[in-house]
């Protein structure tokens, strides 16, 4: 893929992730373990908001959809916080990137909970990589045109992303 500029996108090395981290947390004080919370926090309010969606449709009481509004303004702020400087879909492909890693991680724990171990495994694999992509998104490692290439070679990714929570202080 190629950029406007016409350089090609290279997936960065592990060296110039930590220094664009270093460098973030130097330029603004960034709290990374706090984004890190407040993306779980994103998360489970996109789980909410379809849970009252659903209870509403299935109780037929309307207040259930009232109150889907109310978590929805307050995912939308907590949101924009996680994503200050979204560019064209960067916005909607974040909140898709957390609400899937919540819905993998959800099915994990269920098939955990089953006894099947090696089938939740690998659906935590797969929310850990596609979390990973969230957070080369957010910090600007690749651009909303470079996520569906990274999908495809998100192991980097996820090894940037292990070192990224190796360097956060708690």
């Amino acid at each position: 893929m190629k950029t406007s500029h016409g350089v090609k996108n290279i997936p960065p090395t592990l060296d110039e992730f930590l220094a664009k981290i270093e460098s973030l947390k130097n330029k603004s004080g960034v709290d990374l373990s706090t984004a890190e919370d407040l993306s779980l926090a994103v998360m489970n309010l996109i789980s909410l908001e379809e849970h009252f969606f659903f209870t509403g449709v299935k109780t037929k009481h309307d207040e259930y959809f009232d109150t889907t509004i109310e978590i929805r303004n307050i995912r939308k702020e907590l949101l924009k916080e996680l994503m200050p400087n979204h560019e064209g879909e960067t916005w909607c492909i974040s909140k898709h990137l957390l609400s899937t890693t919540m819905r993998l991680i959800e099915v994990g724990n269920k098939l955990q909970s089953e006894n099947k171990k090696v089938e939740a495994k690998l659906m935590f694999e797969k929310a850990y990589k596609i979390y990973s992509i969230f957070w080369a998104l957010k910090l600007k490692l690749i651009t909303s045109q470079s996520v569906k290439d990274s999908a495809n070679k998100s192991s980097n990714l996820e090894d940037l992303v292990a070192k990224l929570a190796d360097c956060c202080d708690e």
